[in-house]
């Protein structure tokens, strides 16, 4: 069995350009990878700067869009703030714009996922275009 990944993600300048307080346009294939990632099995955290307001505009931006978190700035929906805990989220793989060498295409980043947990495809059936893989899903 395929080893389900909890996954981390930043929202500003991840999922959305950083428009921040505003949301920017969605990046290409973002939301298409993410709702790959959770057809597979694989959990979600939204891990983001935003609070309040802001946070609730993005959670609702991204449902809009077919992707619902397991957490949102929590390692897990249940967990609660009590300042005797750290803030660092728990997770297997953090996604960020703000990693040392950017932030990857999202079709890398689904290649590189689906590579960690065996799903990648097999390599004469790999298809010439992201278009092609995510075609199934709608």
């Amino acid at each position: 069995m395929p080893k389900l990944l909890t996954i981390a993600v930043d929202f500003d300048g991840t999922l959305v350009e950083n428009k921040y307080p505003q949301i920017g346009k969605p990046i290409l294939f973002a939301f298409e990878t993410l709702k790959k990632l959770q057809q597979e099995g694989h959990q979600l955290i939204l891990w983001t700067y935003r609070c309040g307001v802001k946070l609730e505009e993005a959670v609702e931006f991204c449902e809009a869009k077919g992707i619902k978190f397991y957490a949102v700035n929590k390692s897990y929906p249940e967990e609660e703030y009590d300042g005797h805990m750290s803030r660092k989220i728990l997770a297997d793989i953090f996604i960020d714009d703000r990693n040392i060498n950017g932030l990857p295409p999202w079709g890398e980043i689904y290649h590189q996922l689906a590579g960690t947990n065996g799903t990648a495809v097999n390599s004469s059936e790999k298809p010439k275009s992201l278009f092609n893989i995510f075609k199934k899903l709608s």
